[in-house]
């Protein structure tokens, strides 16, 4: 149990009936999304940066960009545009691009890059950390544009990223190029002058910035991929700094297209195994729950009633990010709650929801009769209900036999095995 857990005692509410909720058979489905996908990622990439063959490169100081994301095949996207580099004369290095990550210092975002498998070794290329910036400009409301000095000093820069959904907000640009270029390479300050804006005004904000970087900082090219459901990447693409705005726009679309969500319209109680950072930056991603760190509707996400957390994994070291956006948890997953490492990412983030706590119940089996209950079913034996590993693992899941009649003559979507009785443990918990 983490030092900064929280005490849970003497807290089950006393209900009329107890437990006794009548409970509906569960099917296993699997859901199918767009596979396509990239089969040699280093050749994809040199292939796409043939188009700057032109680029007279020779001797140049060429700084590229490395996030602080665990990306599927990034490792490989990196090597090659470094290998490419080299092959025309340059001299390349990589520049951590993760605003204040790796606890906001040097040393840290180098860890934070190692630990992902990008170091110089592996890459090619030695890595440059500082966390020095130089003062780009503002945009209309004042807020300054700081960058990364090392990258703004370099002749060149290659900002190599993922482009896709947000978990915080939307809006034409969310998680890609252009936030990189204003958060990951603002460093701490640049990172912290934009967040105090708020995420409700990201969607402006950013682009805002974006185009400031572009008109003041030797902005390359960019190299932007995307995956699919599967983690694999879909799509790369190089993209001319005067196109970057434009095509990650469209990019972005297609990411939304082809990601990872629940095919279904309608759930009373949504059962989520685990959450964390490393499921997602939110802890479950709101684009397949629906529910944002804002409070606000995302499109193209399913009606949910209910959600319960049961877990939250391990990697995520006691951060309860997202646990807000569910409505029942289980003692066993509050008391994994690291307060301090939770609250210090909520006020980072200037995010209020996410860190919240909901119900606590003493199992799987009174969290799930709480939320049948609440959800005021008038038979709870024909709920609704889908069940999750993570916001990220969707592609075999359990629904309930409600959904039945929907799955009938849907590709995408097909019972995969036998249907089964919910069933529960000596202490409650889903078997």
């Amino acid at each position: 149990m983490p030092s900064n857990s929280l005490d849970i005692s003497n807290f089950a509410p006393t209900i009329a009936d107890g437990l006794q909720v009548d409970l509906p058979r569960m099917m296993p489905v699997r859901q199918g999304f767009p596979e396509d996908h990239v089969a040699d990622i280093e050749a994809a990439v040199r292939r796409q940066l043939g188009q700057f063959s032109g680029l007279d490169l020779g001797g140049k100081k060429i700084a590229v960009t490395a996030g602080s994301r665990g990306i599927k095949g990034m490792v490989e996207v990196l090597r090659a545009v470094v290998a490419e580099l080299k092959d025309r004369g340059a001299e390349p290095f990589l520049v951590p691009a993760m605003g204040s990550h790796g606890s906001g210092t040097a040393e840290g975002q180098i860890a934070v890059m190692e630990k992902l498998g990008m170091s110089e070794a592996a890459i090619g290329a030695p890595v440059r950390s500082s966390m020095d910036v130089v003062e780009l400009g503002t945009i209309a409301d004042g807020t300054r544009v700081f960058w990364d000095k090392l990258a703004y000093q370099s002749d060149g820069i290659v900002v190599c990223n993922r482009i896709k959904a947000h978990t915080a907000f939307s809006g034409e640009y969310e998680s890609g190029l252009v936030k990189m270029m204003v958060i990951g390479l603002g460093k701490h300050r640049g990172a912290t002058a934009l967040h105090q804006l708020g995420f409700d005004n990201f969607h402006h904000a950013v682009p805002a910035a974006g185009k400031v970087v572009l008109a003041n900082a030797p902005i390359l090219f960019g190299v932007g991929v995307v995956e699919n459901a599967y983690g694999q990447m879909a799509a790369i693409e190089g993209i001319a700094p005067d196109r970057i705005m434009e095509r990650e726009s469209e990019l972005l679309g297609y990411s939304k297209a082809i990601m990872g969500r629940i095919q279904l319209d309608d759930i009373d109680v949504l059962i989520v195994d685990e959450i964390g950072k490393d499921v997602s930056g939110g802890g479950m991603d709101p684009n397949v729950t629906g529910r944002s760190a804002l409070g606000l509707a995302i499109e193209n996400t399913p009606s949910i009633q209910r959600i319960i957390v049961r877990d939250l994994t391990q990697a995520t070291a006691g951060s309860s990010m997202g646990l807000g956006m569910a409505d029942f948890t289980t003692k066993r997953c509050a008391e994994k709650i690291d307060l301090a490492v939770t609250y210090t990412n909520a006020l980072t983030a200037l995010v209020l929801l996410p860190p919240k706590i909901p119900m606590i119940c003493e199992s799987d089996q009174a969290a799930l009769a709480f939320a049948l209950r609440t959800a005021r079913l008038q038979h709870p034996d024909g709920a609704r209900i889908v069940r999750i590993k993570n916001t990220k693992d969707l592609e075999n899941i359990w629904v309930s036999e409600a959904y039945r009649t929907d799955l009938s003559g849907r590709d995408e979507m097909r019972i995969s095995g036998d249907t089964k009785p919910i069933r529960f443990d000596d202490a409650g918990n889903l078997v």
